[in-house]
């Protein structure tokens, strides 16, 4: 029953994380579980990205979360007939009961990261339960809403942080008598992470994190728009019902801290040349004559003491420091905190973008590259500017988030995010 009219004042609500029944590849309909996932559908590069992983497998989840076709409408009827196809075939099949997945990365150097993915309740902001920390593309909002109105799925998880007590926790104890046991799935994907999901159906347990969970607050730390996307489904849809719950994972990160990385633009019709000769009086500019591990490392130096960028194109680097102080003060919005005010990218967008170089943020103009080789790569072959980014540590990013202010959008790329294609949701299960 719909009690959303009734005027009774409700409890306060905490995190709500529900298991559900998740929509898995059977490993004997595809070639290799590896093979048919992907990166969130944001960090796949693109083309070349796209179509390795479409090559990889003919049931790669890209598929489902990047369908290609003439127009917006075809692809997402695309999309929709494919998972259809796959579920009627048995490629895609759930699991017999709801429970939460234990979800396990881990890579080559010892990094461990765990967390629990459920749907989790789509709560308000003002319940100041669900963090975000950037602003969202109204655009790319609308494309994934009409991805998952037309499929009827959550086809990814999006990856949210909680800080969880030293002392021994229900969730904590839970996830590491499981991860003892044989798991549902695991695989090593091709980036060298090692992935391992298993599914959690004890009342009693489910019980205990669910209790745990509502005393905590969540940061979003990748999936802004999915998130975003959630909300507005939410909305269009009556309530109670399946919209008003979203696919998630949930991170511990007292135990199992994230990696915080940048995001690179690349400028596409501005070249190097331009671009520095802009910065002439306003900016320190540097030529860097070194491999990019070594011009990152003279990046990191320069950052630690100000707002530092390096610019990529032309076949060197160019460390853009110093920024004068006037131009700061003429461009930067002064009704933030000192902590936004100070941010790379707030100067990058607020200083360089808007007022020196005059770029606007826009899809035509502007893309936004996980990978550091690629965003070069990419500048040097399209004769455009790449700007590389040093990261934001995640307690400025908390810190901020709880003030309510948002950083500028895709400044920060928390890792290692959740592979695509493990577990899906459907809405009609």
């Amino acid at each position: 029953m719909n009690t959303a009219g009734h005027s009774e004042a409700k409890a306060p609500r905490g995190l709500e994380l529900t298991p559900f029944r998740g929509l898995r590849y059977d490993p004997d309909r595809v070639g290799s579980l590896a093979a048919v996932t992907s990166p969130p559908y944001d960090v796949v590069v693109r083309p070349d990205g796209l179509h390795h992983l479409q090559s990889a497998d003919p049931y790669n989840i890209v598929r489902l979360i990047l369908p290609e076709a003439a127009t917006p409408e075809a692809r997402n009827a695309q999309a929709a007939d494919t998972l259809r196809r796959w579920r009627a075939e048995g490629v895609l099949a759930a699991d017999p009961e709801p429970g939460l997945y234990v979800y396990e990365q881990r890579d080559g150097d010892g990094m461990v990261q765990r967390g629990v993915i459920g749907v989790l309740r789509v709560s308000d902001p003002g319940e100041q339960l669900v963090l975000p920390h950037e602003d969202v593309m109204p655009h790319i909002v609308a494309d994934r809403a009409d991805l998952m109105r037309a499929t009827s799925a959550n086809l990814e998880p999006l990856l949210l942080t909680y800080r969880g007590d030293d002392a021994a926790t229900a969730t904590a104890g839970l996830i590491a008598r499981t991860a003892g046991q044989p798991p549902l799935l695991a695989t090593t994907t091709e980036d060298g992470f090692h992935h391992r999901l298993w599914s959690v159906t004890d009342p009693a347990e489910l019980t205990a994190v669910r209790e745990e969970l509502a005393g905590h607050q969540a940061l979003i730390a990748d999936g802004h728009h999915r998130w975003a996307t959630y909300r507005r489904l939410r909305a269009e849809h009556s309530s109670p019902g399946p919209w008003d719950h979203g696919l998630v994972l949930l991170v511990d990160t007292t135990r199992y801290p994230l990696r915080v990385r940048a995001i690179h633009r690349l400028l596409h019709n501005v070249p190097v040349a331009d671009a520095v000769a802009a910065l002439h009086g306003l900016f320190r500019v540097r030529r860097i004559d070194a491999p990019l591990p070594a011009a990152m490392d003279v990046l990191a130096e320069a950052a630690s003491t100000g707002n530092a960028f390096l610019l990529a194109g032309d076949g060197a680097f160019h460390l853009v420091d110093r920024p004068d102080p006037g131009l700061l003060a003429r461009t930067v919005p002064a009704d933030r905190p000192v902590a936004w005010r100070t941010l790379d990218a707030t100067v990058l967008h607020a200083t360089l973008l808007d007022h020196v170089w005059r770029v606007p943020d826009s899809p035509a103009h502007i893309a936004y590259i996980h990978d550091t080789a690629a965003t070069v790569e990419k500048a040097e072959r399209d004769g455009g500017t790449g700007v590389l980014m040093h990261p934001v540590h995640e307690d400025v990013v908390r810190d901020l988030a709880r003030q309510g202010v948002t950083m500028p959008r895709k400044s920060t790329s928390f890792g290692p995010k959740p592979a695509s294609g493990l577990v899906l949701r459907a809405l009609d299960l």
